[in-house]
């Protein structure tokens, strides 16, 4: 989808590029005309240096050049026209023209050089952005996983969201989604420490609690490091949510380190897995509370687990009013995890206006249905837990 809108874009630049050149030369032509017809009372030569000018808000150097040549031409036609080229009035509109060309070449050399730059350096940025986000994969274990981030900063491909998925040694999948405070660029730096912690204790530890509080004793040690405090003084801190997921069961837990609860959908039926014992968010090293307390939840077969950071809820819409998640998801059509997120993302940028304010994040897991086993109808009204 995202190529092909690319390539979209740059058809459309073409076509509008290729449309003001022909505006373009159609000036030169029409003023070199006008002015030869209607004699020596008016002096129309001037107006030529539109045509290179038009030229550079859509072109390079070089065609810029070629069109300010193409201007400089049909005014030395002019001038044979209307008395001569040594006339003092022609000599000093060719010198104009000549050097009002030539600056505007200049800036048009420079504005293309410094995009080139910002080409190079926004390259560099996103690979650095992807390559810590580090994208889920499609299918992990017995799972299905679907996934979408949209950053409010502009020019930023993530900012303060973060999620990943991870196997364990034992048959199990661990996922985290969490949303370090505030948004953008300058949060990176706390959401890379805890992702690096996860990954690196996703395999080692064999409980939940025992990998969440490895994660919360790296981010204590490391994020005062990372953390832009010259801007930001405030107390940082990252809200998050660890699941565990083993191969064969139904049975899931997760643990909620003050983070939205997420949503199980099954079927046309969408709970929300409030927390009984929620932990406070990593980073909050002075409150040394221990982080472990489970939510045990089933996942059967064909059931998808719908996590999302709060910039999902919390978007609102050019009246003030909140996103429903939970009402627009009971609402949508039972489908597979990419049609759901398909769904959300569509709604929610109309919701919005097109516009977010904050970062947002959706990770959608599916346990994949088995041919043997049978999936039980869940009884259930949004905002309950699961049992």
């Amino acid at each position: 989808m995202g190529a092909r809108g690319l390539s979209g874009d740059r058809l459309l630049e073409q076509r509008a590029g290729g449309g003001l050149l022909v505006i373009a030369l159609a000036l030169i032509v029409a003023i070199t005309v006008t002015d030869i017809g209607i004699g020596t009372s008016v002096h129309l030569g001037p107006l030529l240096v539109i045509a290179p000018t038009l030229t550079a808000s859509f072109a390079g150097p070089r065609l810029t050049a070629l069109v300010g040549a193409l201007a400089q031409a049909a005014l030395v036609i002019i001038s044979v026209f209307h008395g001569g080229l040594t006339t003092t009035n022609h000599v000093a509109q060719l010198i104009a023209l000549a050097v009002l060309s030539a600056l505007v070449v200049f800036i048009t050399y420079v504005r293309e050089r410094r995009a080139r730059e910002l080409s190079r350096v926004r390259s560099v940025a996103e690979t650095a952005q992807w390559i810590l986000l580090r994208p889920p994969p499609r299918r992990i274990g017995p799972l299905r996983v679907a996934w979408l981030y949209l950053a409010a900063e502009e020019e930023a491909q993530i900012g303060g969201d973060l999620l990943a998925v991870a196997r364990a040694d034992h048959p199990c999948t661990r996922v985290l989604i969490g949303d370090v405070r505030g948004h953008g660029l300058a949060s990176i730096g706390e959401a890379s420490v805890v992702m690096g912690a996860f990954r690196e204790g996703a395999h080692r530890y064999a409980s939940l609690p025992e990998l969440v509080t490895a994660v919360e004793d790296s981010v204590c040690r490391n994020l005062e490091e990372v953390a832009d405090t010259a801007h930001d003084v405030d107390e940082h801190f990252i809200t998050a949510i660890m699941v565990d997921i083993p191969d064969q069961g139904p049975q899931a837990e997760m643990l909620n380190c003050g983070h939205p609860p997420p949503l199980l959908v099954r079927g046309d039926q969408v709970t929300v897995l409030y927390s009984r014992r929620p932990a406070p968010p990593l980073g909050l090293c002075a409150l040394c509370i221990r982080k472990d307390s489970t939510d045990p939840f089933t996942l059967e077969p064909g059931d998808m687990l719908l996590l999302y950071t709060d910039g999902v809820i919390e978007a609102r819409s050019p009246a003030g009013a909140f996103y429903p998640l939970a009402e627009r998801v009971a609402a949508f059509p039972p489908s597979n995890p990419d049609a759901l997120l398909h769904h959300i993302h569509r709604d929610l940028l109309a919701h919005t206006g097109g516009r977010l304010t904050d970062d947002a994040a959706f990770l959608i897991i599916e346990r994949t249905p088995s041919r043997h086993l049978h999936r039980p109808h869940l009884m259930s009204r949004a905002g309950e837990s699961s049992p």
